[in-house]
């Protein structure tokens, strides 16, 4: 594999492949296997769409060895053998389904056999527990593998095959579900982000022509004409055209671009046309660092462990400690060993996950799919969101909010004759007017002359004889030097400030104004203040536009806290201060622009009509519904971190009980561990029962 360091701290380093050497999704997963097989190493994540290669290992003494042998074997992977190679199975998204009816399947099958063949197979299955056992003990850990193998073991010696295997039954699944939800969570990121094309058109020694996409290099002046996505970032030289760059800045509304300015690639041209010279290409651009921070968030949060191990962990010295007392007490080891047959950690080890993944069943039922059982727990956990503005807290569709006649005009001719000029410039202002008109029901005749558009700044035409001219405050009042009277002015600057102006003028005078905005959605300050009830203590919008429509929309909805004009790179960094802060995160957005964000938030939710690459790199993504969906969310995790907790209590009352009946004498150890087993496949079966019994957040079923 041809790679260059890119990035290194002690235990982290991230390759990068040098172009035209980038691999596919599956040869991804291919060199994230022989990677994780060297000595040393605890992680590789192999992201296709960036080409990069991040490597997690041990830096202790051997930290330099483990390195040098590292990058060896990176070099030594070559295209013929990721062509070559099948993935392995760790490497593919398990079938749960499958798995489960195997292997309860065997587990009945297993107790039809003679008692001889029921201990062999039997011992042949303890013997991972058993490894998994002493490595814990070996790394001086006493946590539930060491109990497990205990409780297993134990049977086995009391000759109680039948409660040794239920146990490893119990155990497998247990550790099929977690891994299940695991592989769920690293999903790779989608190709969608990745811009390609083949072909471009450069413009060389006044000559337009059409070169292959490979030929293009820094320097280069690339055409792009209305209609067309910018394939490059860059430089404009010539022309001029309305970009819509919403996917970049989270802006509804269309930027001017002329010779001098900036341009990304992805973004659209609506019309117009332009000479870029490009800047960056490829994996250089603006869009494609953004994929590459969102790949270092998501890898931040791969180790994160999930409630159940931690619940379980922390009660297994004290079952150990209660046998050990017992068998000094009594110095019978039959009473000591009813102390780890009954334990508290089995059961809230398998419970727990049971309850997640009801959880995340219902959630998908809902409309929230959860990629992975601890994001729920997150969710639960936040005490901080905050949200995208446009597409998110807004609907992402200009609309007329308000016409203005000056005068003599009557409001309805003012939008009739505007609708007239902008139907025929299919931009997103012109369909915001073209829409209200037909709304109203007001029809025009085709009675103007030949529209003329002058690019990012109106329509100009003729109607009866009269000059017509449509278009931006700068353009109409100042190029066109249109006169505003002092009332008019007046009248004017009492506009909602929020609200982006379209004047018209006809004959040379001031006709009307037209108010467009991206209005608020309408459960917007209702889910806000929900939120408060559930527990949200901060609430917070970040958002590319402007500071006086930011002001605005912070003001109407209540938030606590905003933040304007804000490019990927510094929503990236508002959410890590935050974090830094203590806070607990839930980013909420729909464009790439809200993609690092969401990748570097606690938990990152994905909106219904998120861009591709949103939705893939998001925690939560929510399928149907608007922003009730973030309530009900947030309802559904806390409600299942509250079963775990009952279940929890539940668990230890039962097991105490069993306990006391155990030491007691009352009943038999085999006894005491077959109850106990029902207790958990009890607690396990409440598990599994629907949390929001009502449906959505307003107490409605959603279905």
């Amino acid at each position: 594999m041809d790679y260059r360091i890119v990035h290194e701290l002690p235990g982290r380093i991230r390759l990068k492949c040098r172009r035209g050497h980038a691999f596919t999704e599956h040869e991804a997963g291919v060199i994230e296997y022989l990677l994780e097989a060297q000595d040393g190493v605890l992680e590789v994540a192999a992201s296709h769409v960036t080409g990069s290669v991040l490597v997690l290992y041990d830096c202790g003494h051997k930290g330099g060895q483990d390195r040098e042998r590292i990058l060896a074997a990176a070099s030594a992977i070559d295209r013929s053998y990721l062509e070559g190679e099948s993935l392995p199975a760790k490497y593919r998204e398990p079938g749960i389904a499958l798995g489960t009816c195997a292997l309860f399947a065997r587990s009945a099958l297993g107790r039809l056999l003679p008692m001889p063949v029921r201990v062999a197979i039997n011992a042949v299955r303890f013997l991972p527990f058993l490894l998994r056992g002493l490595r814990s003990l070996a790394s001086g850990k006493l946590d539930v593998s060491v109990l497990d193998a205990s409780a297993i073991g134990a049977s086995m010696v009391l000759g109680d095959v039948g409660t040794a295997s239920t146990i490893m039954t119990l155990l497998s699944f247990g550790d099929m579900l977690e891994g299940w939800t695991k592989e769920r969570s690293k999903r790779k990121l989608a190709e969608g982000l990745a811009f390609s094309c083949d072909t471009l058109w450069v413009e060389r020694d006044g000559v337009q022509m059409e070169i292959p996409a490979s030929d293009v290099k820094v320097g280069c002046e690339v055409v792009v004409r209305s209609g067309a996505v910018i394939p490059v970032d860059g430089t404009v030289t010539r022309g001029e055209a309305s970009v819509n760059q919403s996917v970049m800045t989270g802006e509804s509304l269309p930027v001017h671009r002329y010779p001098g300015t900036s341009v990304y690639a992805g973004t659209l041209v609506e019309e117009g046309e332009l000479l870029v010279k490009v800047t960056a290409f490829d994996r250089g651009t603006r869009v494609s660092r953004i994929a590459m921070m969102i790949d270092d968030s998501v890898a931040m949060k791969a180790n994160v462990q999930g409630q159940a191990e931690m619940l379980a962990d922390a009660v297994v010295p004290y079952s150990f400690m209660l046998a050990g007392a017992v068998f000094l007490i009594t110095g019978r080891l039959r009473k000591a060993v009813s102390a780890l047959l009954v334990d508290y950690s089995c059961a809230i080890k398998l419970s727990t996950p049971l309850a997640i993944l009801s959880a995340m069943r219902e959630g998908a039922r809902l409309g929230i799919v959860a990629k992975g059982g601890r994001i729920l727990e997150k969710i639960a956990e936040a005490d901080t969101t905050v949200f995208d503005k446009t597409g998110t807290l807004s609907v992402a569709s200009p609309s007329v909010a308000k016409v203005v006649p000056f005068g003599g005009w009557t409001r309805e001719s003012v939008l009739r004759t505007a609708a007239c000029l902008e139907e025929h410039f299919p931009h997103s202002i012109a369909r915001a007017v073209v829409k209200k008109a037909e709304e109203e029901d007001l029809k025009h005749s085709e009675e103007h002359a030949e529209v003329e558009y002058a690019v990012a700044h109106g329509i100009v035409s003729r109607i009866c004889d009269s000059r017509v001219i449509i278009g931006s405050e700068h353009f109409v009042l100042e190029d066109e030097k249109i006169p505003v009277s002092d009332q008019e002015a007046s009248v004017i600057a009492a506009l909602p400030p929020n609200q982006s102006m379209l004047y018209l003028a006809v004959g040379g005078r001031l006709a009307g104004v037209l108010c467009v905005e991206d209005p608020l959605r309408s459960e917007a300050k209702e889910v806000i203040t929900r939120l408060r009830g559930e527990g949200i203590r901060r609430i917070g919008m970040l958002t590319g536009d402007h500071e006086r429509s930011a002001s605005h929309a912070a003001q109407a909805l209540g938030v606590d806290f905003y933040g304007s004009s804000m490019l990927p790179e510094q929503k990236i960094g508002y959410i890590e201060k935050l974090r830094a802060s203590g806070a607990k995160v839930i980013m909420v957005g729909d464009g790439i622009n809200d993609s690092p964000a969401l990748g570097a938030s606690d938990v990152g939710m994905a909106m219904k009509e998120s861009a591709d690459i949103a939705r893939e790199v998001s925690d939560v993504v929510i399928t149907r519904g608007g922003l009730e969906s973030v309530l009900t969310a947030r309802r559904l995790a806390s409600g299942v971190m509250r079963r775990v907790y009952g279940n929890y209590v539940f668990i230890v009352l039962i097991n105490s009980a069993l306990l006391a009946l155990g030491l007691g004498g009352i009943i038999t150890p085999s006894a005491s561990a077959l109850l106990h087993n029902a207790s958990t496949i009890g607690a396990s079966a409440m598990s599994m029962m629907p949390i929001l019994r009502d449906g959505g957040p307003d107490g409605r079923d959603d279905r």
